[in-house]
């Protein structure tokens, strides 16, 4: 299992046979397919240039999680299945069986996606609104996404760039496209909810939505799905998902930074006689 860890990790960084012209188109369309989808969040990466840092970070940092913690569990999980349950009663639970396996992709990579937001979260918690961590997530989600479509899409050139494969390879370009999309607006939706001081659930929630769009695997496995029809899946899930973050990036409602608070006016109460006026007045509890 060492060897498929290590190679797998590998993949993203080295392509034997692959000429420089294909790598080259590979990466210009990841980050095309990146820009566009980010530019609804309007990130201040240029005037927060450490947001380059959570690009890089998440984008390594996820496919690492996925060589080394995701592919493992995944290994065990099955002989833990096949050793418990017979070839029929796998069958018969297989939608079940499936989809705790799926969920584990998305436990360990919106946990790794999470982690360069919660650092800065840790560091800057008193000016993380939920609106900032949304943008922090989104970015974050960002890295990782274009950073798995440059990998895809050095797969498809690796016998060239060429029209036919172009042309062979639409579904598979469809497909990164929205899942680019459902990187941003899944890890968007975690950072939003951890600077809701509520990331626990917002990080299953986005870990449960990744094992739903990965399901459509299992369902193509057991003929419930064509290939198309799995990205229509993949399509309206990514859509639906990236309109619910953006509106919570983009209404009306009016954050007030946490370090910044709006300033206490006591209100004034009419005069008490001493004679029934209390030693000490008791003060209601600052929540």
């Amino acid at each position: 299992m060492l060897s498929q860890m290590t190679g797998f990790f590998t993949s993203a960084f080295y392509f034997a046979g692959t000429n420089w012209e294909s790598i080259l188109v590979a990466i210009a369309l990841g980050l095309v397919f990146g820009a566009v989808w980010l530019a609804f969040y309007r990130p201040p990466l240029f005037k927060k240039p450490w947001l380059w840092a959570v690009v890089a970070v998440s984008a390594i940092l996820t496919w690492t999680a996925i060589a080394f913690v995701q592919i493992p569990l995944q290994y065990w999980y099955a002989l833990a299945v096949g050793h418990f349950w017979n070839e029929a009663e796998i069958t018969r639970w297989i939608f079940l069986a499936g989809f705790v396996l799926v969920l584990l992709s998305g436990l360990v990579q919106e946990a790794a996606k999470l982690a360069p937001v919660l650092f800065y979260w840790w560091r800057s918690k008193q000016s993380f609104t939920p609106k900032f961590g949304l943008i922090v997530g989104a970015v974050s989600g960002a890295g990782f996404g274009v950073f798995e479509a440059i990998w895809v899409h050095n797969q498809i050139f690796a016998a060239g760039v060429s029209w036919p494969v172009v042309n062979n390879s639409i579904v598979g370009f469809w497909e990164r496209i929205f899942a680019v999309a459902f990187h941003i607006a899944v890890s968007a939706l975690a950072g939003y909810g951890l600077a809701k001081r509520k990331g626990w659930l917002f990080y299953l929630i986005a870990a449960f939505l990744h094992g739903v769009v990965n399901f459509s695997i299992i369902l193509i496995e057991d003929n419930l799905l064509t290939q198309v029809q799995s990205e229509l899946y993949l399509t309206v899930i990514a859509v639906v998902l990236t309109a619910i973050v953006l509106w919570l990036r983009w209404h009306k409602e009016k954050e007030i930074p946490v370090d910044n608070p709006p300033a206490f006016t006591p209100v004034s109460t009419p005069d008490i006689p001493p004679a029934v006026t209390p030693d000490v007045i008791p003060q209601a509890p600052v929540s």
